[in-house]
């Protein structure tokens, strides 16, 4: 069974091999798995202040959830409680995120569907999700979950374009 829970002490070691399996394919860089393996707590407290960050020009509030298949970390889904310039222009609302292992299993379309029930209960009957125009795999998972093109976009110092989908939850 799949199902979305807050980061937590419960999956360390395998949210520890998941983002080791994704740091191998260039992804994920910004965890620092010798510090995180040490100091896990760290990480989960960075999680929780997401929630909280007040907006500013560069960040929003966002809550964090791992996607968890049985008693395994299988990936991983960011929601934006609100979008600032960039986030309309090109992050959206939701990011997610598969480990390699899991991947072309149905992982992605579920993390999605999960993370718009989450959504909704924050209150959001409408979100943007975005991806790279080269990523199939990803904009297959978009449009299954209802989501529909709006345009596709140039964005700054990137080299493959964004496209644009809204998903209406009902």
């Amino acid at each position: 069974m799949l199902f979305l829970v807050e980061p937590s002490l419960t999956y360390k070691d395998s949210f520890i091999a998941g983002t080791r399996e994704s740091q191998a394919e260039g992804l994920e860089l910004f965890f620092n798995l010798d510090k995180i393996s040490k100091d896990f707590e760290a990480l989960l407290q960075l999680f929780d202040a997401n929630k909280r960050v007040k907006t500013t020009p560069d960040r929003v509030p966002m809550s964090d959830f791992w996607l968890i298949d049985g008693d395994e970390y299988a990936g991983r889904l960011s929601l934006r409680h609100t979008l600032n310039d960039a986030l309309l222009l090109w992050g959206g609302h939701i990011g997610y995120q598969i480990r390699p292992s899991k991947r072309r299993r149905g992982y992605g379309k579920e993390i999605l569907r999960l993370g718009l029930i989450k959504a909704k209960e924050l209150g959001l009957n409408r979100v943007l999700v975005t991806c790279d125009e080269d990523n199939t795999g990803s904009l297959k998972i978009i449009e299954y979950n209802g989501g529909k093109l709006e345009n596709i976009i140039e964005v700054k110092d990137s080299p493959v374009r964004k496209m644009r989908y809204w998903i209406d939850i009902p």
